[in-house]
């Protein structure tokens, strides 16, 4: 059986958007199923697109991801004579002709089909010259392209391992241009070439590619070679069913790692866009994926990206991890915010009380800031329910009593905040909302016992006493 060999070939333009990262995942899960190679190859030959540090960023954030290349990186910019030289090949064959339309003229052409409602392709005007005229215009340096040229009324087949087969009347197809006025070839022509040449097995990529398939299958006909296997992956999808864009939320790997998602549960997410594991199962470590992986349970289906689904997922790797861990995240998260100072036990006990409420470490500095500095401010919805003329003197003999207190600890913070209640005849609760205001400056956290032990005395006698005085 020929070796499986696969390849994730993005274009250095920026960020790598998630779709990418889906697109290099299932080719890397399936080259690692199958005992294959992995190549990276990067297609550069857009120079207009060309974005500096894209390739380093690249590297690093599949490198954080876990996807790890056999071969590679290759630059096609680095190939250019290879193109060249097959492009010789088909003029030679008369399966391409060269092309010296001016944009102005091509936009003219594009108008004027537009305006009849035929469909739009190359008029061909230059098919039928003559070779020494052709050799006249390229040695007066007039600009042109070269053109692959598609033949007329046949049916071009292709085979997908997601779609099954689908064909294509050659009489839609353009005659796509193969090399550009640059002398740098079109994504269709180099990665043709490419692909054929690092004997690429499967060709796994976006749906948006289909339609410029039966244009490189016709390639690899014109040069004698067999196509690979063909799997075109469904399109990722908004929550209105849109294709996926940045104007609806983040499409970035990299502002996903950002925002501090674990880059197991964005991986785990992303190879459920798409492919059925055949159970409700839904945690899968990079492992599993590879054992569980097949090109025959990827759908036809757009897939929607669901950021709940997601926080949901990066949550249970969150839980699973160790305070510790979750510790050493933390770090420079809260440095990054000048909340950098506080002891590794300090922030443990944090992480231990925060866990189970927060999806992401990030968090820490939105939800729960008030653990690393005292609050500036206090919830007004909170201060008009929970803060009463009487609670300036009851939170004070509440900070007396802490204060007097040899061991701070649940039992004892507890038993404060009851024996002041019972003096007074009020439920703990008429303390218990307006001292968590004091505290924190807002109504939510976890139990408020075990909040104000892990500030521990200073901090809660300092918020209480700063409370009074702005609040009265």
């Amino acid at each position: 059986m020929p070796t499986v060999r696969v390849r994730f070939a993005p274009s250095p333009t920026g960020y790598l958007h998630v779709g990418g990262l889906r697109t290099a995942l299932y080719n890397f899960l399936f080259a690692r199923r199958n005992n294959g190679v992995f190549v990276l190859r990067i297609e550069d030959t857009d120079r207009a697109r060309y974005v500096e540090g894209a390739v380093e960023n690249l590297i690093q954030t599949l490198h954080w991801a876990g996807l790890q290349y056999d071969e590679g990186p290759y630059f096609q910019s680095e190939r250019l004579a290879l193109y060249r030289e097959h492009v010789g090949q088909l003029l030679e064959a008369g399966k391409a002709y060269y092309a010296f339309d001016t944009p102005e003229e091509l936009d003219d052409m594009r108008k004027a089909q537009e305006k009849a409602g035929v469909q739009q392709k190359h008029f061909r005007r230059w098919l039928t010259l003559a070779p020494a005229e052709v050799r006249q215009k390229l040695d007066a340096g007039v600009a042109a392209v070269v053109r692959m040229k598609v033949p007329d009324g046949e049916t071009v087949a292709v085979d997908d391992v997601v779609r099954g087969r689908v064909q294509f009347s050659s009489d839609l197809l353009d005659d796509q241009v193969l090399l550009k006025s640059d002398g740098f070839p079109t994504y269709h022509l180099a990665n043709v070439v490419d692909d054929h040449l690092m004997g690429i097995s499967h060709v796994i990529r976006g749906e948006e590619w289909l339609s410029s398939t039966p244009k490189h299958v016709l390639l690899y006909e014109y040069f004698g070679w067999d196509p690979p296997v063909f799997a075109h992956l469904p399109l990722l999808l908004n929550p209105d069913k849109s294709k996926l864009s940045k104007r609806q939320g983040d499409v970035a790997v990299e502002e996903y790692r950002a925002k501090g998602y674990f880059p197991e549960a964005l991986v785990n997410f992303v190879a459920l866009l798409g492919w059925n594991p055949g159970t409700d199962r839904e945690i899968f470590s990079l492992e599993e994926l590879i054992q569980e992986f097949s090109l025959e349970r990827v759908g036809k289906a757009g897939a929607v990206f669901n950021i709940e689904k997601l926080n949901w997922m990066n949550t249970t790797y969150l839980r699973s991890r160790s305070e510790d861990h979750l510790a050493a995240l933390a770090r420079p998260v809260l440095a990054a915010h000048g909340m950098d100072g506080f002891s590794d036990e300090y922030c443990r006990a944090v992480i231990a009380l925060m866990k189970e409420r927060i999806d992401r470490v990030e968090n820490l500095v939105s939800s729960a800031a008030y653990f690393f500095k005292d609050p500036s401010s206090y919830d007004d919805a909170s201060r008009k329910k929970n803060w009463k003329p009487e609670s300036a003197a009851l939170l004070q003999e509440v900070s007396d009593g802490l204060a007097g207190l040899a061991t701070f600890d649940h039992p004892g913070v507890e038993a404060v905040i009851r024996t002041v209640a019972e003096r007074h005849g009020l439920s703990a609760g008429k303390l218990i909302h307006p001292l968590r205001l004091a505290l924190t400056g807002i109504t939510t956290g976890p139990g408020l016992f075990e909040l104000m032990v892990v500030l521990g005395k200073d901090a809660c006698v300092r918020r209480i006493g700063k409370a009074i005085s702005v609040l009265g």
